[in-house]
């Protein structure tokens, strides 16, 4: 059984409701319950809709049954719901999130989580339509660049290794950056936005120079790759996204599910589906 739902972005009451909704047997035994003999496990996941509710379609159609789990996809289209969800039980694991997004959730929210290892790594990118390349960008430019502490600190890193920032710290932030001629010698202007904002901010902005856009929302998107002034080294990285729980329960069927994602069944088809490295396998 597949069952692939749109969440709402701005409440996990919205999301009940889908769930509650969304069909399916009541019955159906959950990663958290056991199972009938001869049932395959239904493992709820909550996932960004792309690549991560793509690539636990693939693991559903291809490898699962046989495995002896069932997946259900939720998809999620914002940062802060998914674990929100998996900490009330609504989902019994999520597949959206690196290492240091993961640490600050933890860390300012108090979540009790445990992950799996990097499946795959989608490079940030520095787009623009006003520029080809990052030597052209002019004094004052404007970019709209994430607002979360992890992915900001990494889209700060991405314009220091263009050339446009200097001596970036992990430490930083755009307002530690914003008035330090030393580290913007371009007198940057940064605005801050939610991740899934940013393709609508340059899509539809005219007065938006640069955008540091995530890999999902890049495909998502249908971002135009040309206009890329900048792409985040994969190399060492740690932006990894991994399979994630709540901490002590790593039942049998997640164990199982985060093993199919690390098969070689799911690195050829990452590879063969993004050939263009815009999702790089991690293992």
């Amino acid at each position: 059984m597949r069952k692939k739902l749109a969440l709402a972005l701005t409440s996990v009451t919205a999301l009940f409701a889908l769930t509650a909704c969304g069909g399916g047997n009541a019955d159906t035994p959950s990663a958290n319950e056991s199972t009938p003999a001869g049932e395959n496990t239904v493992v709820k996941v909550g996932a960004s809709a792309v690549p991560h509710a793509q690539i636990l379609e693939f693991v559903d159609d291809e490898l699962a049954e046989e495995a002896g789990i069932d997946l259900e996809i939720e998809e999620i289209d914002d940062y802060q719901i998914p674990n929100q969800a998996l900490t009330d039980g609504s989902i019994d694991a999520n597949f959206f999130q690196h290492k240091p997004f993961f640490d600050d959730q933890v860390e300012t929210k108090g979540y009790k989580l445990e992950h799996g290892e990097g499946v795959h790594l989608e490079p940030l990118t520095a787009f623009s339509k006003k520029y080809d390349k990052a030597e052209e960008v002019e004094d004052g430019a404007t970019v709209v660049i994430n607002n979360d502490p992890a992915n900001q600190i990494r889209g700060l890193k991405v314009l220091e290794t263009a050339g446009l920032l200097k001596d970036i710290s992990d430490d930083d932030t755009v307002l530690s950056v914003q008035d330090d001629e030393a580290k913007n010698p371009k007198k940057l202007t940064f605005n801050e936005v939610q991740a899934e904002q940013a393709p609508k901010f340059y899509t539809d902005d005219d007065s938006v120079d640069i955008a540091i856009v995530n890999g999902n929302y890049i495909l998502q998107a249908k971002l135009n790759i040309e206009e890329a002034i900048a792409v985040e080294d994969p190399k060492d990285n740690p932006y990894a996204n991994f399979l994630t729980w709540r901490e002590g329960e790593q039942t049998d069927a997640i164990k199982t599910l985060d093993e199919l994602l690390h098969s070689d069944e799911v690195k050829k088809f990452i590879e063969e589906t993004w050939d263009d490295g815009s999702v790089i396998p991690a293992f």
